[in-house]
């Protein structure tokens, strides 16, 4: 006899939320290099996007804490197949002629500006992002079997630092190794990872109500005892 899958009442919802995110922190965010100032750091140069990508990782840990780890590889493909269309219709867009009057020709360059990125940096984008958020989910399944479901903080930050880790190292060279200084690529990176953990350690109580109200409402609190870890499945 197969098993069925269970029908929750809020997974569709995280999904939807999970895959916005991770849209509009790659669509809107990215082509925008801002510079903030802070206490003994002094001047830090960062992507714009890097503000609320971490988001994602915080949908992942959710998903996978209170779902499983197949509840989230479903939600990471489907953040793939999101991105690879949004590239490809962006990629499409630019090509096609503009109408020939001076409005069109300027916004032709505009969107040019926002949504022309070489195809490294898309490649590095999907790449990463792929990898980085199953070793996430990966990590928070296999810790939470370990501490028996108990100090949540632990795994929700252990797992980012790792997930955020291997993302940051794919994306920054294979978009920018070669283009780059190695001291500027090295020193970037680094920025960007520490920001992008910090949101994790930041938003930990919001996970905390979150996870504890998804865990009553859906009447759930999976342990990947029996999972099958490989990335390249949709089965759940």
């Amino acid at each position: 006899m197969v098993a069925m899958s269970r029908a929750y009442k809020y997974y569709d919802f995280i999904m939807a939320a999970f895959v916005c995110v991770l849209l509009c922190s790659n669509l809107i965010g990215a082509a925008k290099a801002a510079q903030l100032t802070l206490p003994i750091v002094g001047a830090v140069t960062f992507s714009a996007g890097v503000l609320f990508f971490p988001i994602s990782y915080i949908f992942g840990d959710i998903l996978t804490e209170v779902y499983g780890y197949k509840y989230d590889r479903r939600a990471v493909w489907a953040g793939f197949g999101a991105l690879l269309f949004a590239s490809l219709m962006s990629w499409i867009v630019l090509q096609l002629p503009p109408a020939n009057n001076a409005f069109m020709q300027t916004y032709q360059a505009h969107l040019e500006g926002v949504f022309g990125n070489t195809p490294r940096i898309v490649l590095g984008s999907i790449i990463a992002f792929c990898c980085g958020s199953f070793a996430n989910s990966f990590v928070l399944a296999k810790m939470k079997l370990l501490t028996q479901g108990k100090q949540l903080w632990m795994r929700t930050i252990g797992s980012t630092l790792v997930g955020e880790l291997v993302d940051s190292s794919l994306f920054y060279v294979i978009a920018f190794y070669g283009i780059w200084p190695n001291e500027q690529l090295f020193a970037v990176a680094v920025a960007q990872y520490v920001l992008k953990t910090s949101w994790e350690v930041l938003m930990t109580p919001v996970t905390y109500r979150v996870v504890a109200f998804l865990k009553r409402a859906e009447q759930e609190d999976y342990y990947d005892r029996h999972t099958n870890f490989t990335p390249f499945s949709l089965k759940v």
